[in-house]
C-alpha cells in the first residue's frame, strides 16, 4: 500500500517519485502523438474487427470477378493470423470462436486458394461441425453464401423492396432501423429481389457443393432461419410470432414479385434513396456494409463497373484497406474525425506546450462541420439547424451527436474562448434538438427506439435501433457542464442565450442516468467496453453537477464504490467482451484504455492522492513501452470498443494512447491544484 511518505534515495517521497514519474510518462506520450500526427494535422489510426469485414470484400471481388490474385497471399496472412488455436475465428481477439465468423473466414480462405487439407482449414472445419455447421449461421451470412448458391435463397428472410415505399408515418418504415441499419437494408433489398448467385472457382450452381464439408447435413440446407410458430407460441412471443407470421405470407405471396408495377416502381425509388446517399468519394454512411451492398445493388440492376457508382464505391472501400507486415485486411470503418479530436483532448488534458498542434487539429475537425441541411435525422426533426460533425472522412448524412460532444470539449478546453463560437453553438444546438424524450441521447437518430423491429426474422444481432445511452448522455453532460462555466458575463452572447436550454437538456440527462443506473452503482457501456466505460463517461458528466442537483451526489457515490471494486490486483482495470452476455463475466488483465477510463471518472470527484488513484497511475507508469523513433505508448492487444454488444466489436488502435494521456494529464492537474 502506498503511503506517501517513504523516502527514496534522491530524497523524494514514494508519492513524490510517482508524480516525478507520471510527467516523464506523459511527456513520451506527447512525443508519440507528435510523431503519428499526419502532413495534415489531422490523427487516423487503424480500426479493427474481426475477419468478416476482409472475407466480406473477397465475396465481393470473386462475385464481380475482380482480381484476388494479386493480394491474395496477404489477405491469407491476416486471415490466418486471426485463427484462434481451437480452429475457429472469434468476435475479437481472445474471444471465444464464433461459428459464423469462422464459416465466413474459412470460405474466403478457400477462394484465395488454401487448400482444405491445410491444417488451419481442417481445424476450422473441425470447429464449424461441431457447433452445428452452416446451418447455424447467422441470417447476413445465410444471404451472402446464398449469393454463391452455398445455401437456398428460401432460407433467407422475406425483404421485399416495397419497404422503401413506406412513409416516415409508419410504424415499420425504413427511418425506424438505425442509420447503420436502413443503409445495408436498402440494398439488401434489392440483393433479395434479384437473388443472384455468383460464380465460386468450381462454377456457378445454384445448389452448389463447394463448402458442403461445413455442413452436417448437405442433403438439407432450407433449414428454418427464426424459431417456429409453436416455439414462439409457447414463450409467449406475440411480437416475433407476428413477423414471423408475416414473413410467412410474404413468402407465399413471392415476396410480393406478383404485382410487376409495383416492383419497378419500388425497385427505382430503392435505387434512388440509395444512389442519393453516395458521398462523391464513392463512400455510403461511411462504413463497410451499405458500401459493400450498396456495390452489389448497383451492379444487379444493371451498372457496369466502370460506371460511376460502382467504380467509387469499389475504390471507397479500397481505401478502407491497411496492409502491413500483418497482412492485408479491410477496416470496418475510419475514425480520423474522432481520433483526431480524442487525441486534441488528450493534449490539452497534458498542457502540451506545442499549441499549434492543437491549433492545426482543431482547424482541420472545424472544417469538417456539417451546416447544410442535409442528413435522414432531418426526417423526424424538420426544423432543427444542422451542426454536427460525423465520425469519418465523408459522411455527410449522418452526423454523430458522440463526435459532436467530444469536439465541443476539444475546442473549449484548448480554448475556452471558442465556447461562444459560432462552430461550438451550431454543434451544441444540434446536440439540443437531438435529445431524446427520455431525457438521453443515442448516436445518430432521435426517438429511434422502436425494439420491437429486433424481432423480425432478418435481425439476428439485436442491433436495428440506436436508442438513448449513458456513454453518450454522460459525454454530453460533460461537454454541456463545461460550456456552463464559461458562459460569457454578456447577456448579447449566443452562449449565454443557449443557457436555458442547456440547462434543462441536463436536468433531463441526468434524470436519465438516473433511471438506468444498475442496482451496483454501475452504468452499462454501449459503445465501449462496457461497465467501466459506461460508468465513467457518466461520472465525467456528472462532475459539473454535484451543486446543481440534489440527487447527483447519491448517483455518484456507490459509482465510485463499484469502480473502485473493479481494481485489478496490479493497480489497472480491466473488463471482458464477455460482460456483455453476463455482468459477472467481467474479468480480464488490465488494459490502458479502460485503466484510463476508470480513473477519468474517479478523478472528476476524488483527490489524487486517493490510493486507488495512485495505484492506477503506477499502473499506467509502469506498461508503457517505447515504440523505435516515435516514443512511447501501451500496447493493448484484445479490443475494448463496441459496435454492437455480442455481435460486433471494435479495435481503436489510439485508445491505447490517448485515453492514458487524458487520465496522466488530469492526474497531474489535480497534483497542480
Amino acid at each position: 500500500m502506498t503511503t506517501g511518505h517513504r523516502q527514496f534515495d534522491d530524497g523524494l517521497s514514494e508519492r513524490e517519485r510517482l508524480i516525478h514519474e507520471a510527467g516523464l510518462t506523459l511527456q513520451r506520450s506527447m512525443d508519440y502523438a507528435y510523431n503519428v500526427v499526419r502532413s495534415d494535422g489531422h490523427w487516423c489510426g487503424e480500426m479493427s474487427s474481426n475477419v468478416t469485414i476482409t472475407a466480406e470484400y473477397i465475396f465481393l471481388r470473386q462475385a464481380l470477378g475482380l482480381d484476388l490474385k494479386t493480394d491474395g497471399a496477404a489477405y491469407c496472412r491476416h486471415i490466418l493470423s486471426q485463427q484462434n488455436s481451437d480452429g475457429s475465428w472469434g468476435l475479437a481477439p481472445e474471444y471465444p470462436g464464433d461459428v459464423s465468423t469462422t464459416t465466413e473466414a474459412y470460405l474466403a480462405l478457400k477462394m484465395l486458394g488454401l487448400s482444405t487439407d491445410a491444417p488451419a482449414m481442417q481445424q476450422a472445419k473441425a470447429f464449424v461441425l461441431n457447433a452445428g455447421g452452416v446451418a447455424k449461421v447467422r441470417v447476413f451470412t445465410r444471404i451472402f453464401l446464398a449469393t454463391f448458391g452455398l445455401f437456398p435463397w428460401k432460407a433467407v428472410p422475406q425483404l421485399p423492396v416495397e419497404l422503401i415505399l413506406l412513409p416516415s408515418a409508419c410504424p415499420i418504415n425504413i427511418y425506424k432501423f438505425a442509420s447503420w441499419a436502413r443503409g445495408t437494408i436498402a440494398p439488401l433489398l434489392i440483393i433479395c429481389h434479384h437473388q443472384p448467385v455468383y460464380a465460386l472457382p468450381n462454377g456457378v450452381f445454384a445448389e452448389n457443393e463447394y463448402l458442403d464439408e461445413l455442413w452436417q447435413d448437405s442433403t438439407n440446407k432450407s433449414e428454418p432461419y427464426s424459431p417456429s410458430i409453436w416455439e414462439l407460441l409457447s414463450q409467449g412471443d406475440i411480437t416475433g410470432l407476428t413477423f414471423s407470421l408475416l414473413d410467412k405470407l410474404l413468402y407465399q405471396l413471392n415476396g410480393l414479385r406478383s404485382i410487376p408495377l409495383l416492383r419497378s416502381y419500388a425497385l427505382k425509388q430503392c435505387m434512388k434513396w440509395i444512389l442519393e446517399r453516395q458521398e462523391p468519394t464513392g463512400d455510403w454512411a461511411g462504413i463497410f456494409p451499405p458500401m459493400h451492398a450498396s456495390v452489389y445493388a448497383f451492379v444487379l440492376e444493371g451498372y457496369k463497373l466502370e460506371d460511376p457508382p460502382v467504380r467509387l464505391g469499389i475504390e471507397a472501400l479500397e481505401n478502407f484497406a491497411w496492409e502491413d507486415a500483418k497482412g492485408k485486411r479491410v477496416q470496418p470503418c475510419v475514425s480520423p474525425v474522432w481520433d483526431t479530436t480524442l487525441m486534441s483532448i488528450a493534449l490539452s488534458d497534458a498542457a502540451t506546450p506545442n499549441h499549434q498542434i492543437v491549433d492545426r487539429a482543431i482547424q482541420w475537425i472545424r472544417d469538417r462541420q456539417l451546416l447544410e441541411p442535409r442528413g435522414d435525422w432531418r426526417v423526424y426533426r424538420p426544423r432543427l439547424a444542422p451542426g454536427g460533425f460525423s465520425f469519418e472522412y465523408t459522411n455527410s448524412h449522418y452526423p454523430d451527436i458522440d463526435d459532436s460532444a467530444a469536439i465541443i470539449l476539444a475546442q473549449v478546453k484548448h480554448d475556452p474562448i471558442s465556447a461562444n463560437s459560432s462552430s461550438v453553438i451550431a454543434a451544441a444546438t444540434w446536440i439540443l434538438g437531438m435529445q431524446n424524450p427520455d431525457g438521453g441521447w443515442a448516436a445518430f437518430d432521435v426517438e429511434n427506439d422502436k425494439l420491437f423491429l429486433n424481432k423480425i426474422p432478418f435481425s439476428d444481432m439485436d442491433s436495428l435501433c440506436d436508442t438513448s445511452c449513458a456513454d453518450i448522455t454522460g459525454r454530453i453532460l460533460e461537454a454541456f457542464g463545461l460550456l456552463i462555466r464559461r458562459v460569457p458575463d454578456k447577456d448579447s452572447s449566443q452562449l449565454f442565450q443557449l443557457l436555458p436550454a442547456i440547462r434543462a437538456a441536463c436536468r433531463r440527462g441526468i434524470r436519465y442516468l438516473a433511471s438506468t443506473q444498475e442496482a451496483n452503482g454501475a452504468w452499462f457501456g454501449r459503445w465501449g467496453c462496457n461497465y467501466i466505460y459506461g460508468t465513467s463517461h457518466a461520472l465525467c458528466g456528472l462532475a459539473y453537477f454535484l451543486q446543481e442537483d440534489q440527487q447527483v451526489p447519491a448517483m455518484v457515490q456507490p459509482a465510485l464504490q463499484w469502480l473502485k471494486s473493479q481494481q485489478n490486483d496490479d493497480g489497472g482495470w480491466g473488463e471482458s467482451l464477455l460482460s456483455y452476455q453476463s455482468p459477472e463475466r467481467k474479468e480480464q488483465r488490465s488494459t490502458a484504455s479502460q485503466t484510463a477510463w476508470a480513473l477519468m471518472g474517479l478523478l472528476a470527484h476524488l483527490p489524487h492522492t486517493d490510493i486507488v488513484i495512485e495505484r492506477g497511475i503506477r499502473w499506467l507508469v509502469s506498461s508503457q513501452r517505447p515504440v523505435e523513433t516515435l516514443g512511447s505508448t501501451w500496447p493493448e492487444p484484445v479490443y475494448t470498443g463496441t459496435g454492437f454488444p455480442n455481435h460486433f466489436y471494435l479495435g481503436y488502435d489510439y485508445y491505447r494512447h490517448y485515453f492514458p494521456m487524458m487520465a496522466l494529464g488530469r492526474y497531474l492537474r489535480g497534483v497542480q491544484g
